[in-house]
């Protein structure tokens, strides 16, 4: 009778130990509605920069460190909750406040939203998914971790990687947060210049009646961005099948 009582109070238990784990999850997911529902996505466009365009920049002016602050803030508010007006926002940076200190605060924002992400999953997905998984999950981990730094980097270079599994997926695999900071801020670089570049020159695009041609600038970026992902990868392909490997193989 006693195990049978025991069996009963464990269930609730352990409902409860999962709902304490997730609770970051949670709190994202409830962020990404009350974000979306409340149509805040939709104001990061350019047409909202078209219109805006003179209160915004004189705002800054005015204002510059208070505007830094809301411009980082608002970034990692936008990493968080994953809206697809980043690029947008990227390119909103160069118009307020130049190439190099609209990319310089580009990096910081998306690196502290992506960081958020990174501590969520790693506090709730991630233990999770070891209970769950077990040895699965602990194999994964340990090459993830022998090439950390490969593997991070062709995260961020590969363009078909969607930028919220860039963020998360190291946390499940138990990367140290350092080197994701450090691959996250240099993994952004070459994106971040390239529409922050079209932000400083926004103004002279309005002026002459024209839009962006963004599509052109990502399809630009797109072979530069997986040369960098290949050249990320190099070295797990030399650890896989380079010649200590062959040694090994042959030894067997």
């Amino acid at each position: 009778m006693e195990n049978i009582e025991n069996s009963g109070d464990e269930a609730p238990v352990k409902k409860s130990n999962m709902f304490v784990k997730l609770w970051p999850i949670f709190a994202i997911i409830a962020a990404v509605v009350v974000f979306i529902s409340n149509g805040w996505h939709e104001v990061l466009t350019l047409e909202t920069l078209r219109e805006r365009r003179e209160v915004l920049l004189a705002f800054v002016q005015e204002n510059m460190l208070i505007a830094v602050l809301a411009y980082i803030g608002i970034y990692i508010v936008a990493t968080v909750v994953m809206t697809p007006g980043a690029g947008v926002l990227t390119i909103a940076g160069g118009f307020l406040f130049g190439l190099v200190t609209g990319s310089i605060l580009t990096v910081i924002g998306a690196t502290l939203g992506a960081s958020t992400l990174f501590f969520a999953a790693k506090s709730s997905v991630g233990s999770i998914l070891r209970e769950k998984a077990g040895p699965f999950v602990s194999k994964m981990e340990e090459g993830f971790k022998q090439d950390a730094w490969s593997y991070m980097f062709a995260l961020r270079f590969i363009p078909a990687v969607p930028y919220p599994v860039a963020n998360i997926a190291p946390a499940i695999f138990g990367a140290k947060y350092s080197q994701y900071a450090i691959t996250t801020m240099l993994g952004i670089i070459p994106g971040v210049i390239a529409y922050t570049w079209i932000g400083s020159g926004l103004g002279a695009t309005f002026d002459a009646g024209e839009n962006p041609d963004l599509a052109g600038v990502a399809k630009n970026l797109i072979p530069a961005l997986v040369a960098l992902g290949v050249v990320a990868l190099i070295p797990v392909a030399w650890k896989k099948f380079g010649p200590k490997s062959a040694v090994t193989a042959d030894s067997e």
